[in-house]
C-alpha cells in the first residue's frame, strides 16, 4: 500500500509542477516576484526563499519574503511564469527572460526576450488586451 501511495503522490506532484516554469529551480528563474511590483528586477537569494503551491520562490530581502507570505496569490506570475505572449499567441509554454516583464491590472506578466525577439514589444504592438484574453483561454486548456 505504501508503494501505491508513493507512486500516486509522485504522479500528482509532477503533474502539478508542470503548471509552473521553474527554470533554475524557482519561479521567474529565481528572480524576486515582489520586486517586480516596485518596477525592479532583482535576483532572489536562497536564504530568502519559500515554497508555495509546491513551487520554490526566492526573494532579494527578508522584507519581500514577508510581503509575499502575507498575500502570495498577488505575486504569482500569470500563466505559471511562462511567456505571456507565447501563451496568448500559440498556447505554448515558452521560457522567459526574467528581466522582461509587465505589471498590468496589478498582475505580473513575464516575457521571452532573446535572439533579437522581445515578446513584450510584440505583446504591446499586437493588442495586449486581446492577447491576454486568448492567453487566459489557452492557459485553461493547457491545465485541464
Amino acid at each position: 500500500m505504501k508503494e501505491i501511495t508513493f507512486i500516486l503522490l509522485l504522479i500528482s506532484t509532477s503533474l502539478f509542477a508542470q503548471q509552473y516554469n521553474t527554470k533554475n529551480g524557482a519561479i521567474a528563474n529565481g528572480y524576486d516576484v515582489v520586486s517586480y511590483f516596485n518596477n525592479k528586477t532583482e535576483k532572489g537569494k536562497k536564504e530568502f526563499s519559500t515554497t508555495y503551491d509546491g513551487v520554490n520562490f526566492r526573494f532579494s530581502s527578508k522584507e519581500n519574503l514577508k510581503t509575499f507570505k502575507e498575500n502570495p496569490k498577488q505575486y504569482i506570475p500569470q500563466y505559471g511564469g511562462y511567456c505571456a505572449y507565447a501563451i496568448g499567441k500559440t498556447g505554448e509554454k515558452v521560457s522567459i527572460n526574467p528581466k522582461t516583464f509587465e505589471i498590468r491590472d496589478n498582475k505580473l506578466y513575464l516575457f521571452y526576450n532573446s535572439w533579437g525577439t522581445n515578446t513584450l514589444d510584440l505583446w504591446k504592438k499586437e493588442n495586449p488586451k486581446e492577447l491576454q484574453q486568448q492567453a487566459d483561454k489557452n492557459w485553461k486548456k493547457l491545465n485541464h
